[in-house]
């Protein structure tokens, strides 16, 4: 696993924390009750957040990695891709192992993120970080990806849906391939 250094620009951080035997039984006992399954599930250990004041944006935990498994399948045999949300950068670590990769763009709203998050990304020429809204990028004419991942929102929600079929729309004839974070799981809150 990488690490991210622990920081704070405006009012987002990155920090560690420690999962315990107790809270892994804890919530992952709550998880399968309230999915009805045990996909997002947590093993004990150190891991990472990113906070923006005192809410839990994302974390580098088993069931957030999870959450991004199959799209980071998709984008290991593409050589071209768009991330919307840099967050840990847990995903876009993941794909710099490919050996097809060729470029990478991730969107990025916060240039809070950007300082704590992408230096860690700096000496890869195929990353691209653009501080924009993804809803308001305009990809280059003639680009096209391989797949394009929407990671945007901060909660397992069905309020999200309506955005992730506003950028899957956006993004549709540009892209092989798309998906949103945990967009099954919001559909079936729905």
């Amino acid at each position: 696993m990488f690490v991210i250094p622990n920081g704070q620009s405006g009012e987002w951080r990155v920090e560690t924390f420690e999962v315990s035997e107790e809270d892994v039984a804890l919530e992952n006992m709550r998880m399968t009750w309230k999915l009805g399954m045990g996909r997002r599930t947590i093993s004990p250990g150190k891991y990472q957040r990113l906070m923006r004041g005192s809410v839990v944006v994302m974390s580098n935990t088993d069931a957030e990695i999870n959450d991004h498994r199959h799209a980071m399948y998709k984008m290991r045999d593409s050589e071209n891709v768009l991330i919307n949300g840099l967050g840990l950068g847990v995903v876009l670590r993941d794909i710099l192992d490919s050996d097809t990769l060729k470029s990478v763009t991730v969107i990025e709203i916060s240039e809070d993120v950007i300082r704590l998050v992408g230096p860690t990304f700096q000496d890869d020429e195929r990353v691209n970080i653009v501080c924009c809204d993804a809803f308001k990028y305009k990809p280059p004419k003639g680009i096209r990806y391989g797949v394009v991942w929407h990671d945007i929102w901060d909660y397992i929600c069905a309020d999200n849906l309506l955005e992730m079929h506003r950028l899957h729309r956006k993004y549709g004839k540009r892209a092989d391939w798309q998906g949103s974070w945990c967009r099954s799981l919001c559909e079936m809150y729905k």
